[in-house]
């Protein structure tokens, strides 16, 4: 064998050993792909459904309810050619499918959550950022319209509002029920601060004067607790008063 057939057979062998290794680096590649892929959407769908299910009640409508089947219907369909396997998958786009189909009649499950403590509200409060980062990123992603998200992002705002008032509300009513009305008049009067300081304080105008009026009983209340107090310092000067005018008395008559 000639050393010019021995060298073509060597430079050969080396073209097609860098052929294969830069196929299996592309499947590779498109390997971690797919699993990225796979990942992301998993985790989309997961944070929709979260939202939705984990929503409180009292904040819960059916356009936010339809809103968030669409994104998680798109989230799953997306994810599902990366998980052709996963019945519980496709079980979940045909009950998606099924609501949308509904409109505004889709059903609502969520019960109210109460908002009697500080850790109840930001549990509350983390479900309304989570909501607000599904609808930002579906729009940027184009798989919700702009100007909708941009809707309820304001209404997510409004939400936030809401909460605040009912946290507050919650937690002056049963201060005045534990007979703490200097507590309650503190929270009313968080509330009243939180409400006066809204970019558009008349939308909330009647859950000021509700605060208003509960934050005018509560300081009715401390300063009737307070009366007996003064009226007792004044019961206890006179008295005091009287005692050293008959000292001085019996001091003159002896003189």
């Amino acid at each position: 064998m000639s050393p010019l057939l021995i060298t073509g057979l060597i430079i050969a062998a080396l073209v097609v050993l860098m052929i294969i290794g830069y196929i299996n680096h592309m499947v590779d590649n498109s390997k971690l792909e797919k699993a990225r892929k796979k990942a992301e959407f998993a985790d989309r769908v997961r944070r929709c459904y979260n939202v939705s299910e984990s929503f409180p009640g009292q904040f819960m409508t059916p356009p936010l309810k339809l809103a968030l089947s669409r994104i998680e219907l798109q989230y799953s369909e997306r994810l599902l050619p990366f998980d052709k396997q996963n019945s519980a998958l496709r079980e979940r786009i045909a009950e998606l499918q099924q609501m949308i189909t509904r409109g505004e009649d889709i059903a609502v499950r969520n019960l109210p959550q109460a908002v009697l403590t500080e850790a109840n509200a930001k549990d509350v409060r983390f479900i309304l950022e989570d909501l607000h980062g599904v609808i930002t990123r579906a729009a940027q992603e184009h798989l919700y319209p702009a100007n909708e998200a941009k809707n309820w992002i304001q209404e997510i705002r409004h939400m936030l509002v809401q909460l605040h008032y009912e946290f507050f509300t919650n937690l002056g009513q049963q201060a005045m029920q534990k007979g703490q009305p200097g507590q309650a008049r503190l929270a009313y009067e968080r509330g009243v601060q939180y409400l006066r300081k809204q970019p558009d304080p008349s939308r909330y105008k009647s859950q000021l004067k509700v605060l208003e009026q509960q934050l005018a009983r509560a300081n009715a209340v401390v300063l009737e607790a307070a009366a007996p107090a003064v009226e007792e310092a004044s019961e206890l000067t006179d008295g005091l008063k009287s005692l050293d005018e008959n000292d001085w008395k019996k001091k003159n008559i002896y003189d």
